[in-house]
């Protein structure tokens, strides 16, 4: 019963948060503090909501300040609350309640890239051939994943980002610890959807693969200092990352869902 009170009385915030979005006279959940990702669409939605946040550096960070009691609430990634919440997991007397926002994920790449087109090629491939949802069925994605359109590779004339990496040897892959897309396994390797699907573009490519942990909120400066060459860690397609790289075709639907503690 508590909890039903619980999950009622967070409905009836989110909603007046709505209409203060809209031109209401109150603000949404006033007396509550929300954590969210510097840079992330989770903080976005906040802020157009009018909510109080505790901005903190990562989607996990805002789930430890939801679970030692210093944020009243936490918006994440429904992925990965599905992920990292609820029984079986570190956090399991966290619930996720609200979902405020319908998203897709894409891969970003610097402005006027070929590597999009490359990448692009590979998801079709991958998607036809029933690879991509092998491994979304790995990581219990395989809802979420989007159909892939048919896609081919053409390469730049000049100044293509394909050939700079190749000639590298490496693609610097841009990430965040963020489960069930790029996290650690118990060796410490680099594992989940995103970072299988990287691994893949980077055998096609014919070089080796490093992943490169980043400042989320400064994620098109590290891809246009060349500090990565790409950015692939569940990236919601805003209209903030679409001015500032180019990004492949949509490959997994999201969510942004607020995280309470269970009733």
């Amino acid at each position: 019963m508590k909890r039903k009170l619980a999950i009622l009385m967070l409905l009836v915030f989110a909603l007046t948060g709505v209409l203060a979005g809209c031109g209401g006279d109150e603000v949404a959940s006033e007396d509550l503090v929300y954590a969210v990702e510097a840079g992330s669409a989770g903080e976005a939605i906040a802020n157009e909501l009018g909510y109080k946040t505790n901005v903190v550096s990562a989607q996990s960070d805002a789930l430890m300040e939801v679970a030692s009691g210093t944020s009243d609430a936490a918006i994440i990634d429904l992925l990965m609350a599905g992920a990292m919440i609820g029984e079986g997991t570190s956090y399991e007397d966290l619930v996720y309640t609200d979902k405020l926002t319908s998203e897709q994920y894409g891969i970003g790449c610097r402005k006027g890239s070929d590597l999009v087109s490359f990448i692009n090629s590979v998801l079709a491939e991958s998607y036809a051939d029933g690879t991509m949802t092998e491994i979304a069925t790995k990581y219990g994605l395989q809802a979420a994943i989007l159909e892939q359109p048919e896609s081919e590779f053409v390469q730049a004339e000049a100044d293509s980002d394909v050939a700079y990496i190749q000639d590298k040897g490496t693609l610097l892959v841009g990430i965040t610890e963020y489960a069930p897309m790029d996290y650690k396994d118990e060796n410490g390797e680099w594992i989940g959807f995103d970072a299988d699907m990287a691994r893949i573009v980077a055998e096609k490519l014919g070089v080796d693969v490093e992943f490169v942990v980043i400042d989320w909120d400064m994620k098109t400066m590290e891809l246009d200092s060349k500090n990565i060459d790409v950015v692939w860690n569940g990236m919601t397609l805003t209209d903030e990352v679409l001015a500032g790289m180019d990004c492949t075709n949509a490959y997994c639907d999201n969510a942004q869902v607020v995280v309470v503690p269970a009733q």
